[in-house]
C-alpha cells in the first residue's frame, strides 16, 4: 500500500518517490519556549510540505529527541534554528542551514526549502561539496554558519557571546570586590588618588579583585577563540588575550584591553581553523589538537601581536598624549567632549587610559580641571549601561540584567570595565552611546570647571571629599549617564527592530517559495475546526482537496501526525468513544476549577492578579498577593509573551503549596510586550514551589509552547463556548 503522502507507481512501474529527511536542532540561551515553538513550527511546515523531519531540542530540560548517527546517515540535510553554539561536526558531509531561533518559528517552510542549497558541513574531504552538487561543486566547503539568505546569528555574533558570557562572572566578582575594598578601606591621598593601606585586610580584598580583572581580558579573547576554533584554539585565545592587555610587552603604557581582546580571539580562532585544513600523516594527526595546534598558534599569535599590532598602538598612545598637550589651551567644553569620549572609547585600552594618564599628570602641575573632566566621564558608561537595562527591559537577557545592576554599582566606585560586558556584546550599538555619553558628562565638567584632586572617577571621588564643585560635578556625571542610556536603549532597539523586519518580511517569501515547489503531498487534515487553519495555506488546501475521502478524520478528532499508512483515522475514532478514564490536564495541573473564559482585567498587572486568584480556587495558594509580587518580578526581569497571543506568566514561590496550572482568554487583549508586537489573549499561569521548581515548570512550559505553535488548536481554544469546553481543548496538551 502506499502512503498518502507519496506519489503512487508512475509509468513504467517507477518506484514512488522517496520522502526528503531531514534533521533539525533548535535551541535559544535561555532554552525554555522558543527552542520547543521552533521544534514544533518546523514539524508542522514539514508535514505541510510532505517531508519528513527530526528535531532535536536542546532546552533547559536538556537535549531531547537526540539526533542518532543512523540519523545523520539517512538525512538529506540539517536545519540549526539556534542563538547559541551547536556542534556541527556531527553533521559532517551534510548539507547545513543555520539560523537564529526566530526564524525556526517565522518562516519554517522558507527554511525547509533553503536547506536543499545549502553549503555542505566541511569534513576535510575536498569532494564532499562536489558529491553533493552532483559532481559541481569547486572543492569541500569550509566549516559554515549555514546557507545564505537565512537571517542568522552568524559567527561572529555567537563567537562575541559565548565570550563576553564567560567574562561577565570575572567582571562582576572583580568590579564588585574593589569597590567594596575602595569604599571600606580606602581614603584620598593626592599622590595617589585613593589609597588603601598596605599589607591591611581590605588591600588583600582588593588584590583579588585585581586578579578577576586582570583574567577578565584573556577569558573574553579565549572563549571567543573557542567558539571559533574549539578546544585547541583556546590556549592560544588566552595568551592572546593577556598579551594584549600587557602593554610592557610592546613598549605601550597602556594595553589594547577589551578590543585588543576581541582581535586576539578572533584571530586565535581563524588561525587554528586554518591549520586544522593542513593536511598531516596519520601517526601526527592524534597530536595535532594537544600539541601542535596550540604551540604553533600561541607562537604565531603572541609574535605577530608584538611586532606586528602592539607597534601602531604604541604610536597611537604616544601621539594621542602630544596631542593633547597640545589643546590645553583651548576651549573647557570642547577638551572636556574630546577628553569624555576618549574615556568611553575602549574601557582601560590605549584611548581611555592616554586620556586618564593625560588628566592625572596634570594634578601634579595644579592643574586638576582636566582631571575633573576625566573623573566625570569615568562612571557615565557603566551607570547608563545598567540604566539602559532598567529603561527597556526587554532588549535584555536575564544574565545582562543582572549584569547591569552590577554595572550600576561599579560606576558608583569610577570602575568603568563594568559596562565592557555590553560594549563587547553590541560594540556598534553600545559604544557610540558610551562615547555620547562620555563627551557630554566631560563638556559639563569643563564647562562648570569642576577639579579632581586624586587620579581617579566615578561619584565616590566626590562622596570622599576629593572633587571640587561637587553639585556641578554630579549634574556632569547624571546627565552623560542619561544620554548614555537613551541612546543604548535607542539604537539597540533600532538593530532589533531591523532584524526583526527582515525575518517578518521574508516570511511571506518563504511560504511563496515552498508553496511553488513540487513536493509530495501531505496527509488528509482533520475535518474540525483545524480545517479552518489549514485552509489559509495554499499547500495545505489543495492537499486536502485531493485526499481521498477515506482517509478524512471524523469531525472533532486532532489528525495524528500520518508518516504512512498504518495509523487508520478509524483507530482514532474508536479511541475516543472507548470507554475510558478522563485525562488529566498538564498531570492534574490544570483543571475546570482554573479555567476562565473571560478575563475582565485590562492590563498585564490586573491580569496576573485575577489568575493567582483563579489559581486560588484550587486551595493550593497559600499567599495570593506573594504570588503575585512574584510573577510580577519575573515580568520585570522580561517578558513572558511569546507572540502568536499568547502569554505564559510563571512564579517559583513558596506561595504556592503544589504546582499550578491556570487558563484565561482576552476578548480584547492584553499588551504583554511580545516581540511580535500583538496582544495577549490566551494566557496561561504557571506556579510552582521552590522545592519542585527545577524542571518541572521547564516541562509544562515546553508542552505547552509546542503545543500553542498549532493554529488549529489555537483556533479551537478560542472557540470553546465554555470551560468545560476549554478543558477539553486543552486535553490535547497532555
Amino acid at each position: 500500500m502506499t502512503s498518502p503522502a507519496e506519489p503512487s507507481a508512475g509509468v513504467g512501474g517507477q518506484q514512488p518517490r522517496k520522502r526528503p529527511m531531514l534533521l533539525a536542532v533548535t535551541a535559544c540561551p535561555t532554552g525554555i519556549a522558543h527552542t520547543y515553538m521552533a521544534a514544533e513550527k518546523l514539524q508542522q511546515a514539514a508535514e505541510r510540505l510532505g517531508v519528513d523531519i527530526k528535531v532535536e531540542t536542546q532546552g533547559s530540560i536538556g537535549a531531547e529527541n537526540v539526533l542518532s548517527d543512523n540519523d545523520v546517515r539517512r538525512a538529506d540535510g540539517v536545519i540549526i534554528a539556534a542563538d547559541k553554539d551547536v556542534d556541527r561536526s556531527r553533521f559532517a558531509g551534510k548539507r547545513v542551514l543555520s539560523v537564529g531561533v526566530a526564524e525556526g518559528i517565522s518562516r519554517p517552510e522558507h527554511l525547509i526549502e533553503q536547506v536543499r542549497s545549502a553549503p555542505v558541513q566541511g569534513t576535510g574531504d575536498p569532494g564532499a561539496q562536489a558529491a553533493a552538487d552532483g559532481g559541481g561543486g569547486d572543492g569541500g566547503a569550509p566549516r559554515t554558519a549555514g546557507g545564505s539568505g537565512g537571517r542568522e546569528r552568524s559567527v561572529v555574533y555567537k563567537a562575541l557571546m559565548n565570550g563576553v558570557s564567560y567574562m561577565i562572572p570575572f567582571v562582576v566578582v572583580g568590579g564588585l570586590l574593589i569597590a567594596v575594598s575602595l569604599s571600606l578601606g580606602g581614603h584620598t591621598d593626592p599622590k595617589g588618588g585613593l589609597v588603601i593601606p598596605d599589607g591591611s585586610f581590605w588591600m588583600h580584598v582588593n588584590q583579588i579583585g585585581v586578579i578577576g580583572f586582570t583574567l577578565m581580558v584573556p577569558i573574553l579573547s579565549g572563549y571567543i577563540a573557542y567558539a571559533v576554533g574549539d578546544r585547541p584554539a583556546l590556549v592560544p585565545g588566552m595568551i592572546g588575550g593577556w598579551i594584549a592587555n600587557t602593554g610592557e610587552l610592546y613598549d605601550s603604557e597602556a594595553g589594547a584591553g577589551f578590543i585588543g581582546a576581541i582581535v586576539t580571539g578572533f584571530l586565535a580562532g581563524y588561525l587554528v581553523r586554518g591549520i586544522k585544513r593542513v593536511k598531516v600523516p596519520k601517526f601526527v594527526q592524534p597530536i595535532m589538537p594537544i600539541i601542535v595546534i596550540p604551540i604553533l598558534a600561541t607562537s604565531a599569535l603572541g609574535l605577530f601581536f608584538i611586532y606586528v599590532i602592539g607597534k601602531p598602538i604604541s604610536w597611537v598612545f604616544e601621539h594621542l598624549t602630544d596631542w593633547l598637550s597640545g589643546m590645553t589651551g583651548t576651549s573647557a567644553i570642547l577638551l572636556g567632549a574630546i577628553l569624555g569620549l576618549m574615556i568611553a572609547f575602549d574601557m582601560g585600552g590605549p584611548v581611555n587610559k592616554t586620556a586618564f594618564l593625560f588628566g592625572a599628570g596634570l594634578i601634579a602641575t595644579g592643574n586638576q580641571t582636566v582631571m575633573g573632566m576625566c573623573a566625570a566621564a569615568i562612571p557615565v558608561m557603566p551607570l547608563g549601561q545598567g540604566l539602559a537595562t532598567l529603561l527597556r527591559k526587554r532588549l535584555y537577557t536575564d544574565q545582562e540584567r543582572e549584569t547591569g545592576l552590577a554595572a550600576l554599582f561599579m560606576g558608583l566606585f569610577g570602575i568603568s570595565e563594568g559596562a565592557i560586558p555590553f560594549a563587547a556584546a553590541r560594540p556598534a550599538q553600545v559604544i557610540p552611546a558610551n562615547m555620547l555619553g562620555g563627551a557630554v558628562a566631560g563638556a559639563v565638567a569643563g564647562l562648570a570647571s569642576v577639579e579632581d584632586a586624586v587620579p581617579h572617577g566615578g561619584p565616590i571621588v566626590a562622596v570622599l571629599g576629593a572633587v571640587g564643585g561637587v553639585p556641578m560635578f554630579f549634574v556632569a556625571v547624571a546627565a552623560g549617564t542619561v544620554v548614555t542610556a537613551l541612546a543604548t536603549v535607542s539604537l539597540v532597539d533600532l538593530s532589533e527592530r531591523k532584524r526583526r523586519g527582515g525575518a517578518a518580511l521574508g516570511e511571506a517569501g518563504g511560504v511563496a517559495v515552498a508553496a511553488a515547489v513540487p513536493t509530495a503531498a501531505p496527509p488528509a487534515p482533520p475535518a474540525s475546526a483545524a480545517s479552518a487553519a489549514s485552509a489559509a495555506s495554499a499547500p495545505s488546501a489543495a492537499s486536502a482537496a485531493s485526499a481521498p475521502p477515506a482517509d478524512a478524520a471524523p469531525a472533532g478528532v486532532e489528525a495524528p501526525r500520518e508518516r504512512g499508512p498504518e495509523s487508520p483515522w478509524a483507530a482514532a475514532a474508536a479511541a475516543s468513544d472507548a470507554p475510558a478514564e478522563v485525562p488529566e490536564v498538564l498531570s492534574g495541573y490544570l483543571t475546570e476549577q482554573t479555567v476562565k473564559v473571560r478575563l475582565d482585567a485590562g492590563d498585564k498587572e490586573a491580569a496576573i492578579r485575577e489568575m493567582a486568584e483563579l489559581l486560588a480556587r484550587t486551595g493550593k495558594v497559600a499567599d495570593v498577593a506573594e504570588l503575585v509580587r512574584t510573577a510580577l518580578a519575573r515580568e520585570a526581569q522580561g517578558t513572558t509573551g511569546l507572540g502568536e497571543e499568547i502569554a505564559i506568566p510563571h512564579a517559583k514561590t513558596d506561595a504556592v503549596t503544589a504546582p499550578v496550572v491556570g487558563f484565561a482568554r482576552s476578548a480584547e487583549g492584553i499588551e504583554w510586550g511580545s516581540l511580535d508586537g500583538t496582544k495577549a489573549r490566551l494566557i496561561f499561569m504557571i506556579s510552582v514551589p521552590e522545592a519542585a521548581a527545577g524542571d518541572e515548570h521547564l516541562r509544562i512550559l515546553a508542552l505547552l509552547s509546542r503545543k500553542l505553535m498549532d493554529t488549529g488548536f489555537r483556533e479551537r481554544l478560542v472557540a470553546a463556548g465554555d470551560e468545560a469546553a476549554v478543558l477539553e481543548v486543552l486535553r490535547e496538551v497532555g
